[in-house]
């Protein structure tokens, strides 16, 4: 009996439309007479989720599955503010509790469950998780959800070190702890000079954010120049970014500590060669500093920046005051609350008013999760890479392929496209093509076609007759390809 059941609802979860798998899983164990089978299709269908990945994702819809003796069961996250109140529904006659979401194709959120109504725990099927900045949550990946490479260690590329500094700030009457970060080669009796980026919540951007592998990632990919980066850790962030000492804390960061790292190390000290970012309260005081200052900072980026302390102070300085010479960098998720509308509208004022800017709203919610996977952003558009050396015969540089990212990104209607072309063994040129496809596969648009030699390029992309929505972008030349994606947002 056990073994018929198992065979047969194999067969159904494998024929049915996938769209209604689950359900049809639901109302299968649900027809079956006794508990006995029940339990024994559960087991059946468990063994095969895990195959395919819990949550069970059919189509547009996640199912959450728990399986024990609880007398209740509920999901907090992301998507409900993280208050438990997504009730899974137990499969009459088993020990199966369920839950059914439709969400973004692109969705990432975090998640955890209630057991019993005080029990917090990570989903026991999921072994996907993200670091926080309370623990580890369970994570929910959609299937066009791409996951962040440039995160991850590897071994076999340069890194950069690491040297751990403190300094006293008069201004605030208190030590700061500092990591600096120094790029591969990099060379204290040298002459060449970097570009500088200031990270709030350093040491969280460090080990929840994993910012230096992203950095070391990004500078062997050629996808930025090599940079210096400085990680500051907050003694109270709550009272420096956002509450009774942020005007301290402002004055420390531009009058003590840029001067600290520039007559320390090997840095360009020049407001357009100096980016700083933080998340959440660490967007607010990074967008104090920088519209307080933009003769220090140039480059402002916001990772879900909250703006809403001392009644939206940041917000109200910038919306309100002059157009400054700052160059914007804005990264947040739909499941933020009250956060994306605010940040929508700061967007617009930005563009409204010619401010430089680079934003990106993604299905996501106020996570490490969604930081993380970011902070390329805001490095390329701070510092892309520029081979400035090409047509000197540096071989390195000759032999290397890339598509950049183009920017800006979402664009309406014009965006840039940037791309080098490595060069072959005789020397010669080679067909190199770039074309634009919309996400059925289409194409939409030839923007290169034609012989070209080693070098680096720059074409404008030009949409006005096309609808908004994602767009592809291929580079073929040679053997080479590669393909990135595009927003058009009209």
């Amino acid at each position: 009996m056990k073994l018929y059941l198992t065979i047969a609802l194999l067969i159904l979860v494998a024929t049915v439309n996938a769209q209604n798998q689950f359900q049809q899983f639901i109302n299968y164990v649900t027809s079956l007479p006794d508990p006995t089978s029940k339990q024994t299709a559960v087991d059946s269908f468990i063994v095969y989720a895990r195959t395919q990945g819990i949550p069970f994702i059919t189509g547009d819809s996640a199912s959450f599955i728990y399986r024990g003796n609880v007398s209740s069961i509920s999901i907090a996250g992301d998507f409900n503010g993280w208050t438990p109140n997504w009730n899974m529904t137990n499969l009459s006659g088993t020990n199966f509790w369920y839950y059914s979401k439709v969400f973004e194709s692109d969705a990432r959120l975090d998640y955890k469950f209630v057991r019993n109504g005080t029990d917090w725990i990570l989903d026991p099927e999921n072994p996907r998780q993200v670091s926080g900045g309370f623990g580890p949550n369970s994570e929910l990946a959609m299937p066009e959800y791409i996951q962040p490479w440039e995160i991850n260690y590897r071994s076999n590329i340069p890194h950069g070190t690491i040297v751990n500094k403190t300094i006293y700030s008069i201004n605030v009457g208190a030590y700061y702890q500092l990591r600096i970060y120094l790029p591969p080669g990099y060379d204290s009796t040298s002459a060449e000079r970097y570009p500088t980026v200031y990270f709030q919540d350093g040491f969280e951007y460090i080990t929840l954010g994993s910012a230096v592998n992203v950095i070391d990632n990004l500078i062997d990919s050629n996808k930025i120049n090599p940079v210096i980066a400085v990680f500051v850790r907050p003694n109270n962030r709550n009272e420096e970014y956002a509450g009774s000492v942020r005007v301290q804390y402002r004055l420390f960061f531009v009058n003590e500590l840029v001067p600290y790292i520039d007559a320390s190390f090997k840095t360009i000290p020049s407001a357009d060669k100096r980016l700083v970012l933080g998340d959440s309260f660490g967007g607010n005081i990074s967008a104090l500093i920088s519209y307080n200052h933009p003769e220090v900072f140039g480059y402002c980026g916001l990772h879900s920046g909250a703006f809403w302390p001392n009644n939206y102070e940041a917000y109200n300085l910038v919306i309100n005051g002059p157009v400054k010479n700052i160059k914007w960098c804005s990264v947040w998720g739909t499941y933020e609350g009250s956060l994306p509308a605010n940040m929508r509208n700061f967007r617009d004022f930005l563009l409204q008013n010619n401010y430089q800017l680079s934003w990106e709203e993604r299905h996501e919610g106020h996570s490490w999760g969604l930081w993380r996977a970011t902070i390329d952003n805001m490095l390329i558009f701070f510092s892309p890479f520029e081979p400035n050396s090409i047509e000197s015969g540096d071989m390195g540089l000759l032999n290397k392929f890339y598509l950049d990212l183009n920017y800006p990104n979402p664009f309406n209607p014009t965006t840039k496209i940037r791309f080098a072309v490595p060069q072959n063994e005789k020397r010669e040129t080679r067909n190199v093509t770039l074309k634009v496809y919309d996400v059925s596969g289409n194409e939409v648009a030839t923007l290169v076609n034609e012989e070209k030699p080693a070098g680096t390029y720059e074409v404008e992309f030009n949409a006005p007759q096309l609808s908004s929505g994602i767009y592809f972008y291929k580079l073929t030349a040679g053997n080479n390809s590669a393909t990135r994606k595009m927003i058009l947002l009209k």
